[in-house]
């Protein structure tokens, strides 16, 4: 096995993953609003692996599983951004922080 080759190997399997990026909604309770609180965040999933392959065949998939990577990363980004922002005008709209304890009279 050539240098060239050994290393496409670890490339290979380094990238080998098959991920793809995909916006998630998380929800908290926001205990000073009362309120039920959500939020995106990316998240990694494994969609497949690379088993075999061979000289450019594999040098070629790992360059695809890359790239879907890559566009999924700034696909799902982007949900996440607009969604984020949604969810924080709605936590604005809705928290309505409890009334202040009257102060005692002096």
């Amino acid at each position: 096995m050539t240098l060239r080759s050994a290393a496409t190997t670890v490339l290979a399997s380094a990238l080998a993953g098959g991920c793809i990026v995909v916006p998630v909604t998380v929800q908290n309770y926001d205990s000073g609003c009362q309120l039920v609180t959500r939020h995106m965040e990316l998240q990694a999933v494994q969609i497949g692996a690379i088993d075999r392959c061979a000289n450019q065949g594999c040098v070629a998939l790992v360059i695809a599983a890359a790239g879907v990577t890559a566009v999924s990363a700034i696909v799902s980004g982007s949900i996440v951004v607009i969604g984020n922002v949604g969810y924080w005008a709605e936590r604005r709209a809705g928290c309505v922080p409890p009334p202040a304890a009257p102060e005692p009279p002096a």
